[in-house]
């Protein structure tokens, strides 16, 4: 790891204030406000220590000398700083850690009285559900209306704000511990997805992680509670759920459906980070990835073509061996749940729409139903598939770089 930069050995290296977390055999070490964070043993960690304490790399090396018997290699730490971003240069001072917003407000939303809260609702709409079995969710919830165009906007319009909330807790749950987060558009295998970095999570202890990984579940939860007690409140005195509560119907339904994802560990849900905290994993999905390309190789006679397996995380690749198995399976019941299950229907609604537009003999309001129609799911097609290219360009780009470097 040579970046060609050359440091005095009788000149201390200013470091931006860092972060250090102590984990089994590891330290973590990280730079919050840009989200940087590097893996060090324990006597690596000791020696930015001291060259943050304002020790010169030489005077590092001297004590590395006399407590192990051996060079520090100090260049290469320096190296790994530089590279990392922690190292400050004449042109940029170190920088001062200022506040992260929003921590009061995270606090307030876990406190005790709001878990007080969350579990009234919660009791509310299992006791309504036990006593009206038309509440449980169910696939017939969302057809509460003949027009699928009204039902596929409605649906839309309802899932935008709780995907937000989802988001939003998964970002409050964070910063009320102090750590930076961002949302922002990804991809996972043919699904858009809004995703919330909290990179910054790796420098918190692990008891303290799970709530920032479980609340956008847990606001999914309260939501869907939420829904049920509101149609419950919305029957005509008949007892039949008003249009307002059977939206609340449909809308429940798709919530359980989104919980549901969480599930499929594969698509590096929420309960794919869990699990792999729980487990200690630093980068267990493209462990098993690269595991699955070695395999690929070697039964198609190329061994020269493997990844070398030593260089892995040891928790990485032992997971891997089991978790590699679970990408097969979980990539292939979505493959055949969109042949069997969402292409056909898709194609049935896009047919139908297209031929109500060049077909002749439809109506004013079949005609917008249409348009409005396809108009939202080419939209949806583009947006994946400009995901896909970007993420590709991105890949390339990164791939370049490391080759000039």
């Amino acid at each position: 790891m040579d970046t060609g930069v050359q440091y005095d050995q009788d000149r201390g290296v200013v470091l931006h204030p860092l972060v250090y977390l102590a984990d089994g055999d590891e330290v973590t070490i990280g730079r919050p406000d840009i989200d940087s964070y590097g893996i060090f043993p324990p006597d690596g960690a000791e020696v930015v220590r001291r060259l943050a304490a304002g020790d010169t790399p030489r005077e590092v090396d001297r004590w590395y000398q006399a407590e192990y018997g051996e060079s520090a290699d100090i260049e290469h730490v320096l190296a790994a700083l530089d590279e990392l971003g922690f190292i400050a240069t004449p042109e940029q001072a170190p920088v001062d850690l200022a506040p992260v917003r929003w921590q009061r407000l995270g606090a307030a939303l876990f406190s005790v009285p709001a878990w007080i809260g969350y579990g009234a609702l919660v009791a509310w709409a299992v006791v309504a559900m036990v006593r009206s079995p038309d509440l449980v969710p169910n696939y017939r919830n969302l057809f509460f209306t003949d027009y699928f165009t009204l039902i596929e906007l409605a649906l839309f319009a309802g899932a935008v704000p709780l995907l937000i909330l989802h988001e939003l807790f998964h970002v409050l749950a964070a910063r009320r511990l102090g750590v930076r987060s961002r949302v922002s558009i990804g991809r996972r295998f043919y699904y858009v997805v809004l995703e919330t970095s909290l990179d910054g999570l790796v420098a918190i202890p692990r008891r303290k992680r799970y709530l920032p990984i479980l609340a956008g579940m847990l606001i999914d939860v309260l939501a869907l509670a939420a829904l049920t007690v509101a149609a419950d409140l919305n029957r005509r005195p008949d007892g039949s759920f008003s249009m307002a509560g059977r939206l609340c119907l449909a809308l429940a339904f798709a919530t359980v459906l989104r919980v549901l994802w969480q599930f499929f560990f594969y698509l590096r849900t929420d309960l794919y980070v869990l699990m792999s905290t729980l487990l200690g994993c630093v980068d267990l999905h493209t462990t098993a990835k690269r595991l699955l390309r070695n395999r690929a190789v070697r039964l198609l006679g190329r061994p020269e073509r493997a990844t070398d397996e030593t260089q892995w995380h040891p928790v990485d690749r032992r997971a891997a061996g089991w978790y590699s198995w679970l990408i097969v399976a979980g990539c292939t019941f979505s493959i055949t749940t969109f042949l069997v299950a969402v292409a056909p229907a898709v194609y049935r609604m896009f047919a139908s729409s297209i031929a109500r537009l060049f077909g002749g003999a439809t109506t004013g309001g079949q005609t917008f139903d249409s348009v409005v129609f396809l108009g939202l799911n080419l939209a949806q097609i583009a947006l994946t598939v400009w995901l896909a290219v970007r993420e590709r360009r991105q890949r390339k780009n990164q791939q370049f770089q490391h080759v000039i470097a």
